[in-house]
């Protein structure tokens, strides 16, 4: 945190290739930071790290309005098109005790696709990965994050008739987080007014957990 009027929440985003992981990063930053295009094979490669700007108007601290920054880690998906498993997690895991040692990591998103059905073996994958990388407590510390809702929506389904027809395997994954989600639309550009929808549900869920965060190492 830079200052008693100023804070800063770390996220990470995770998922299989083509989720929406950079497009979501960057509709959280406000920017375009990270590359995001239709394409047949992965496009994020490497890890990177965006920041927001000052954002004003979403939080309080003893009484005062204080301003918000937002740091992103994009990261490569798995499975991916030139990277195997094990070269994904060390990339992620350098990354995240480069980028988030000092501070600490607040949350967790697990990007998924809400117009496409979570089968068991892709869930599998992708939980083992994150529970790899953020060790035991990683429930706690994951919100699932479901990209294309504009796409759900058109279909005719709401958030409830949604959930109400998702698989088991989806269900039970939220159950898991404590049922810790966030519906996200695709658009190219999110505009502001949904952006604060967004980041106000996650710092609810970063209060919920005291404002607690993983992987902070001390260097005493």
């Amino acid at each position: 945190m830079a200052d008693s009027n100023e804070m800063t929440i770390n996220l990470v985003v995770l998922g299989k290739t083509q989720t929406g992981k950079s497009a979501a990063g960057n509709s959280l930053l406000g920017s375009a930071d990270f590359e995001s295009r239709l394409c047949p094979s992965s496009v994020t490669a490497r890890c990177s790290l965006g920041r927001s700007g000052r954002i004003s108007g979403l939080i309080r601290r003893n009484g005062c309005e204080s301003a918000l920054r937002v740091r992103v880690l994009d990261t490569p998906g798995y499975p991916h098109s030139a990277l195997g498993k094990q070269q994904v997690r060390d990339t992620v895991r350098a990354a995240l005790a480069q980028h988030f040692g000092e501070e600490g990591l607040h949350l967790a998103l697990l990007v998924l696709r809400a117009d496409l059905p979570l089968c068991p073996d892709e869930s599998h994958d992708t939980v083992q990965l994150i529970q790899e990388l953020l060790g035991p407590t990683w429930k706690n510390f994951t919100v699932v994050l479901l990209t294309h809702a504009d796409k759900a929506e058109e279909a005719g389904y709401s958030e409830e008739t949604y959930l109400h027809t998702a698989s088991s395997t989806l269900l039970s994954l939220l159950s898991s987080v404590q049922h810790k989600y966030i519906f996200l639309d695709n658009h190219n550009s999110i505009i502001k007014e949904e952006r604060n929808i967004v980041l106000r549900k996650l710092l609810n869920f970063i209060q919920r957990n005291n404002y607690q965060v993983l992987l902070k190492h001390s260097k005493e």
